[in-house]
């Protein structure tokens, strides 16, 4: 299979971008970057470049909103039992730490439920919600980051003498529920809100109950002040890899500015500790450090360690967690790894690079809770929409699906539905459930639909190069600095990648790392030279001469030194 990269330049209007950067003072590669990002007027950039809480948009423009408010106020008014139903990803476990904290502040009488992966399945099902009221007893039970399709759990629910409030975020595959309220962004003209994580839709939900308050002037209520809690939104958006634009960039902005403070919960900072995420917060510590620890909880067991860690206050309690959180994270690598093998000697005596456009594996005994990383890291490494299905002893079996950019796969999903038991997620990540017996069938269907799409399409993976520099000169700490201003960076929002032609090498190439997995180069280009990282490049061939580097500029701090160095993307030898 060939793995090198498609190099594909951004398509920049230069003229606009130097217009842009003398208006703004800024350096010319910022403005290529912006302007290829679509912002050509200096009021849009300054926008981006200052995210303001200022700008968050009125929570009840949301559909849904008023009546989910009305009933949560009544229920917060009466005493009702409330309980907060969950999921068992970073993104649903920092929705009902959110929920339940502010709920509390405000007088309620809340408990929290997450569901476990092996024994209730995802989402809320009717499984998961009769235990849910097995634990808590509730009249009012609000659901984050699920529960828009899950007509059959609410359905019984109402047969209880239960009401369900619905919050969530993902795509309507199916009927909508008979909720109370379903505020989902996703059902209705809501613009760039429908880009919300759930975590995003909980923080809107708790604006909307504090704003009304206020407007009915409830002096007997506490103050709520939802700053406190934007850490918490910060990593749940970012782990669900939602675009971070519009508000989703506000919020996790100004929360990755919270938790760089210190302005976090003793929860969060054991967590911190045991990752080894010191200073500053950017989104790598959010989505590879943080959140995988919050995960590991969910996939291997109950989610319920790591929702304690982020509402404890007791800071003893919180240590003992974070490294229960971080003792699981290491065995999910171990069991992910196995799978992964697994995974690779299964496709690679079917996998046809000319005719296999829909990849499919499953194997009995695969743990559920790390198929949906395992699907990642297929789709990574083949490009291509990926499934992974774990089947029980009985051949039932339940799958993680990763796509890419050209296939949707909640519609790729639904053209497979006649041999699906149930699916559901969004375009790019999504789940599914089947026999073991339709797994023939759903593999040709699912090649099918995927070659459908990508037939005729070069798919080696794409490196995007957001602009061409003169030379190394211009990858400055001027450029660095003002880049600083663009974060948060992640989906959506990439770390620019640079290019450099005709740059050559200067001494010789060093493998670095335990098993010289990594190179390292000092590279040389009008007049200026740098240091350069190429991570898991250890086997790649410098080229003798000139050659075009892609790399994002960086800093490295060593020994209580700090410079710019370049992280490298790719190289090729300078056409002549």
């Amino acid at each position: 299979m060939d793995h090198r990269l498609q190099w594909r330049t951004v398509d920049v209007n230069e003229g606009e971008a130097q217009w842009l950067a003398e208006k703004l003072g800024i350096p010319r590669p910022l403005a290529m970057v912006l302007q290829g990002r679509g912002f050509s007027e200096p009021g849009t950039v300054e926008d981006f470049l200052l995210p303001r809480l200022s700008k968050l948009s009125d929570p009840f423009l949301l559909p849904g909103m008023a009546d989910a408010v009305t009933r949560i106020h009544d229920a917060l008014h009466a005493g009702e039992k409330v309980a907060v139903f969950g999921d068992y990803d970073a993104d649903g476990v920092t929705s009902t730490a959110l929920l339940v904290s502010v709920l509390r502040r405000l007088g309620g009488n809340v408990g929290a439920f997450l569901p476990q992966r092996s024994r209730d399945g995802y989402g809320l099902t009717p499984g998961a919600l009769g235990h849910c009221v097995e634990d808590h007893g509730p009249s009012l039970i609000i659901s984050v980051d699920c529960g828009t399709t899950s007509v059959e759990a609410i359905e019984a629910a109402s047969k209880l003498g239960v009401d369900v409030v619905v919050t969530d975020h993902h795509k309507i595959s199916h009927d909508v529920a008979p909720a109370v309220a379903v505020v989902n962004p996703k059902l209705g003209e809501s613009g760039e809100l429908a880009l919300l994580a759930g975590v995003g839709v909980t923080f809107k939900l708790c604006h909307a109950l504090i704003k009304r308050d206020l407007e009915e002037g409830s002096a007997e209520k506490p103050r709520v002040d939802l700053r406190e809690y934007l850490g918490l939104v910060a990593i749940g958006t970012v782990c669900d890899i939602v675009p971070l634009s519009g508000e989703n960039r506000i919020l996790v902005h100004h929360g990755m500015k919270q938790l760089s403070m210190g302005h976090s919960s003793v929860g969060i900072e054991a967590l911190r500790k045991v990752a080894g995420s010191k200073g500053k917060i950017h989104s790598y510590h959010l989505g590879f450090l943080l959140g995988p620890r919050l995960n590991a909880a969910g996939r291997l067991g109950s989610a319920m360690p790591a929702l304690e860690l982020l509402t404890t206050t007791d800071s003893g309690r919180a240590g003992e967690l974070a490294r229960e959180l971080d003792a699981a994270n290491t065995d999910r690598k171990s069991i992910e790894n196995s799978i992964l093998e697994e995974a690779i000697a299964d496709l690679g005596q079917e996998f046809d690079e000319s005719s296999s456009y829909g990849l499919c594996v499953g194997r009995e005994g695969w743990d559920i809770g790390v198929v949906g990383i395992v699907a990642s890291r297929l789709c990574r490494r083949y490009n291509r929409p990926s499934v992974v299905i774990a089947f029980d002893e009985k051949g039932d079996g339940r799958g993680s699906c990763r796509s890419i950019q050209d296939v949707d796969l909640v519609e790729v999903l639904k053209g497979c539905s006649d041999v699906l038991e149930t699916y559901g997620g969004h375009s790019m990540a999504a789940g599914l459930a089947l026999t073991k017996d339709s797994l023939g069938e759903f593999k040709a269907v699912f090649n099918r639909l995927c070659a459908e799409r990508l037939q005729g399409t070069d798919l080696r993976p794409v490196q995007n190069v957001d602009a061409w520099l003169k030379n190394l000169g211009e990858a400055d700490s001027n450029l660095y600095s003002s880049l600083e201003k663009m974060r948060p960076f992640g989906c959506g929002n990439p770390s620019p990648v640079w290019g450099v032609r005709h740059v050559t090498c200067v001494g010789q190439p060093r493998r670095v790392g335990a098993d010289g997995d990594h190179l390292k180069l000092t590279l040389a280009s009008g007049g200026t030279q740098m240091d350069a990282i190429g991570f898991r490049m250890g086997d790649m061939q410098v080229p003798e001469g000139a050659m075009d580097v892609l790399f994002e500029l960086d800093e490295n701090s060593f020994r209580g030194s700090v410079s710019l160095q370049m992280k490298l993307k790719d190289f090729r030898a300078s056409a002549s």
